[in-house]
């Protein structure tokens, strides 16, 4: 779960940290206060974009932080990620901690565990961590592409929908080079022919893998070998061999410290210093002696070295690529050939395209009958949620339609289907839900799919926007409930929510001169009760909205 997390330097935060604990937290204010800045910079160091408008005006940095527990279930999974990857593992193997920085050049730099990563890595971490249902998730909802990646997600079917998907390009690919060979003819023999000259050229050249940056390393060395050793002689003069060398001056130096220092032994430290740099100017002369008694004049090898460099370089301006992209080009223009051979063989590319559409197929309708099992599922789950939510007799219908024709996610398309009441017929979301609708069963789906989630903390962005009343009490409820298996985080508007959080922050805003900053404050008891108060009744609260407030945490 998420444990802290630190801002420095945020748009309206100077310095903020966050210490959280598991369960429902709400986070409520004023609108303008703040709260969507901290799910911002909770975004940010999960590996979303950064923009430097983000850093606090006057600052020129700045950094958001997050320590996380890893879960128990979670550790070994987590761990070797973190080994896999290449990152310190926390002594208790417990401990995750991401970190961003955002410079005013624009500039952002990614760290787990202290190690510099990328934003792919960070994102691949936070995915394991943390769950965002974003304030327009509602919207979503409305793109049948979305309805049926969220059945997948729930039920778990992503891996094989990934599957599928490498299946399907196989299948696709290999359907795009039989439409090639039967129609290309002519083209294809002059192509095969180019290959075919191209790849006995660079096979006759034999381009090694990081041969170029060695063959400059070592011409550039040869061809400079006798300023080398001039320079190197000189140095060795310089150190040891000339009347006033860097060792006779340390020596004489470090004889007169060592007698001073019989008579006030705080030199002593000195004199150690001085043995050391004669020791050390020793080993330099030693070493380049010995560097020099390897080096060697070879002009032979000097113009064998200037040979190969020009063919390389002639090859690669020849084939319009860099110099160390020979060996590489070597390898594709023998795939190619390879894969152009083969592409002439049009009947054994018919048997390859049926044998992978077989395959294709058996997958897909695999993931069909896991889809429609967890389709009738979900419809029932979430039907289920929305006779709490003011939409009694109302009902989800998740219709799995078939496609004309297989697409790398599979054989059919999913489409939520919603009767608001008893009796009515079932149809598209978009069509017959108010925007007060969708939100309640966006909020219904989000927490029955959250409950299936292993992800350990569960983040809700006033996704109890369009409700309020009786609703939002059962929402506050759901989001408890929800709490008892996850860690809970919701910014919302309404009391009634707020009212059944473990934990409860405030976020407001201050001036400070010509600044305005944004505060966190964690409330007490009192505290939450003149905060609700307020949500119930704006600006002014009265001992009637002070009692109903006492009422609704007594409730909760």
């Amino acid at each position: 779960m998420l444990q802290n997390l630190a801002l420095r330097d945020f748009v309206i935060v100077d310095q903020l940290e966050l210490d959280l604990a598991s369960g429902f937290t709400v986070l409520t204010g004023e609108t303008g206060a703040g709260k969507s800045i901290l799910l911002d910079a909770l975004g940010l160091v999960l590996g979303e974009r950064a923009d430097s408008s983000q850093i606090r005006e006057g600052a020129q940095r700045a950094e958001i932080s997050a320590l996380f527990e890893i879960a128990d279930e979670q550790i070994a999974h987590c761990n070797q990620w973190l080994d896999d990857q290449g990152f310190p593992i926390d002594d208790e193997g417990r401990a995750l901690l991401l970190k961003r920085t955002i410079e005013a050049n624009g500039r952002s730099r990614a760290f787990i565990n202290g190690s510099v990563a990328t934003l792919a890595q960070l994102r691949e971490a936070g995915d394991q961590l943390v769950d965002i249902h974003g304030q327009h998730a509602h919207q979503l909802l409305l793109k049948s592409g979305a309805q049926r990646e969220l059945l997948d997600r729930h039920a778990g079917l992503l891996p094989q929908v990934n599957e599928l998907g490498e299946l399907y390009k196989q299948w696709h690919d290999s359907r795009k080079l039989l439409s090639q060979a039967e129609n290309a003819g002519q083209d294809i023999e002059r192509e095969r022919e180019r290959l075919e000259w191209q790849y006995e050229e660079l096979k006759a050249l034999s381009p090694l893998e990081g041969e170029w940056d060695s063959i400059q390393v070592d011409h550039a060395r040869l061809a400079n070998a006798a300023k080398i050793i001039t320079g190197c002689q000189e140095v060795i003069d310089g150190l040891s061999e000339s009347e006033n060398s860097a060792e006779s001056i340390l020596s004489k130096a470090n004889l007169s410290i060592s007698d001073l220092a019989e008579h006030d032994p705080a030199l002593s430290e000195i004199s150690q210093a001085l043995e050391s740099a004669q020791i050390q100017v020793d080993e330099a002369v030693h070493g380049l002696n010995r560097y020099l008694q390897k080096i060697d004049l070879d002009p032979e090898r000097l113009g064998q070295l200037e040979e190969r460099m020009q063919a390389l370089h002639a090859a690669a301006r020849k084939y319009r690529t860099d110099t160390n992209q020979l060996p590489r080009l070597l390898i594709e223009t023998s795939e190619r050939l390879d894969a152009l051979s083969a592409s002439q063989n049009i009947e054994g590319l018919r048997n390859k395209v049926k044998e992978q559409e077989g395959i294709y197929l058996k997958a897909a309708k695999l993931l069909s009958q896991k889809r429609s099992k967890a389709a009738t599922e979900l419809s029932k789950l979430v039907t289920a949620a929305m006779q709490n939510l003011s939409m009694a007799g109302g009902q989800l219908e998740i219709a799995l339609k078939p496609l004309d024709e297989g697409a790398s996610f599979g054989l059919e398309q999913a489409e939520f289907l919603v009767a608001g009441h008893a009796g009515s017929t079932p149809r598209p979301l978009a069509k017959v839900a108010s925007g007060g609708e969708l939100a309640r069963i966006s909020l219904a789906i989000s927490v029955i799919t959250s409950k299936a989630s292993f992800t350990p903390t569960l983040i809700f962005d006033e996704v109890d926007a369009g409700i309020g009343g009786a609703v939002a009490e059962t929402v506050g409820k759901l989001l408890r409930q929800l709490g008892e298996s996850h860690q809970i985080l919701c910014v919302t508007h309404l009391p009634q929510v707020a009212a059944q959080g473990n934990q409860h922050f405030k976020v407001s805003k201050s001036q400070s001169g010509d600044k305005t900053l944004s505060q966190l404050n964690v409330l007490s008891r009192n505290e939450r009760v003149e905060e609700i108060a307020r949500m119930l009744g704006g600006a002014t609260i009265t001992d009637t909205t002070r009692r109903h407030a006492r009422e609704l945490l007594e409730q909760s």
